[in-house]
């Protein structure tokens, strides 16, 4: 082979390689759902409940960014699990159209409830724009209640043996943290949600040990292989996705997004989390 068709081959090879990694990661990674199995050994938790599952759902991100029909086949996906508790981790709508509001409900008559409880925190996007639009979260709170998730804003709530406490996202207008952690009961197996993971560094935690549940990151939807994303809403960069010891007694999981800011992934595929309770 001379080196004039050499270089043609490689061109054509490169831009090849390039046309498939986008079409990849715009039309197959984000709608690529992976359910995602892993243990939860909690403190104080009643023998009636070991084997148990915990789903955990997060960022759905209603709106016209993508094909909001892909949450409810996930939904619909999900519910084969039949898990015994569902949790909602925030950010229910994009927030870029008025439709949101006609959207969500859609998606709501097909969300997974659980059979002990199904609960929810809200994001920062439930809160419209700049965050500060209560309005928004409002509406956004009585379309969950109204499909059956209990919203925690700042509250907690025993569910067959199991305690949820839930923080308000700490970027909306609600995050009053103290008004539940001030009757933190730690004989209790308790597990908290929260949106947003840089909460696990405030000074709100009145010695909590146990698990905490967040989403917000999307694993920064893009991520080169044995490099971090070069995206990550967050201060605390250590927090991506996955499991995390905090190294106090707390292990944070941070859940991937079911849905997308944009519709474009690599290497970080949308998750569904099912945690098999046992006793720690």
């Amino acid at each position: 082979m001379n080196r004039r068709k050499f270089i043609k081959r490689g061109i054509l090879a490169t831009l090849g390689a390039g046309l498939f990694t986008g079409l990849y990661t715009w039309q197959i990674e984000p709608f690529w759902l992976e359910f995602v199995k892993r243990k939860m050994p909690v403190a104080n938790l009643p023998k009636r409940l070991i084997g148990k599952t915990i789903m955990q759902i997060s960022d759905i991100h209603i709106g016209d960014r993508f094909d909001y029909h892909f949450i409810i086949d996930s939904f619909e996906k999900a519910k084969k699990w039949s898990p015994d508790y569902v949790v909602y981790t925030g950010d229910y709508i994009q927030n870029d159209s008025k439709k949101q509001f006609i959207q969500l409900p859609e998606v709501l008559k097909h969300c997974v409830k659980g059979k002990l409880g199904t609960f929810g925190v809200l994001g920062n996007h439930d809160y419209g724009m700049r965050y500060t639009e209560q309005n928004v979260a409002d509406e956004v709170c009585s379309q969950l209640s109204k499909a059956g998730i209990e919203v925690l804003q700042n509250t907690q709530k025993e569910a067959g043996g199991l305690n949820f406490i839930g923080f308000d996202d700490v970027q909306g207008l609600n995050f009053y943290p103290h008004r539940v952690m001030n009757y933190y009961n730690e004989s209790k197996a308790n597990v908290v949600l929260c949106h947003n993971p840089d909460v696990c560094d405030l000074d709100v935690w009145n010695g909590y040990k146990g698990w905490i549940l967040a989403g917000h990151t999307h694993g920064g939807q893009c991520k080169p292989p044995f490099f971090k994303p070069p995206i990550l809403p967050v201060k605390n960069k250590r927090y991506t996705k996955g499991e995390i010891d905090l190294y106090d007694g707390r292990k944070l999981y941070i859940n991937r997004a079911l849905g997308h800011l944009k519709q474009v992934r690599f290497n970080v595929r949308p998750e569904i989390t099912i945690f098999e309770l046992e006793k720690a």
